[in-house]
């Protein structure tokens, strides 16, 4: 559940600075851990964003937007969603399982 919390956390913090000049985005990555979770490693995305060009005083200087894509990270925020429900399903489904075995020991 955790890692399901890391990569909606980090979608979150991509749209809420999509607008901010030079941001790179993060990347949640998703490994198998021995202890039968599953560790989340956020990693910057250093692939450049769009480049405008911006009048100043001293002339036309280029200024780097962000490289990140809403639609890119709405659809993550959708899957880290998902990824917490299944989770919590699974939580109740072992939860369920041991009320039913501690009626049975009665």
């Amino acid at each position: 559940m955790a890692a399901a919390q890391t990569k909606l956390a980090s979608a979150a913090h991509n749209i809420a600075n999509a607008n901010t000049e030079g941001f790179k985005k993060q990347r949640v990555l998703l490994q198998e851990s021995t202890s039968q979770g599953v560790k989340a490693t956020v990693e910057q995305v250093k692939t450049p964003g769009p480049v405008l060009m911006r009048a100043t005083e001293t002339g036309l200087v280029e200024v780097e937007q962000s490289n990140v894509e809403l639609n890119e990270e709405v659809v993550a925020m959708i899957r880290a969603r998902r990824l917490y429900e299944s989770n919590s399903r699974a939580v109740e489904s072992a939860n369920e399982s041991l009320g039913h075995l501690l009626d049975m020991m009665e």
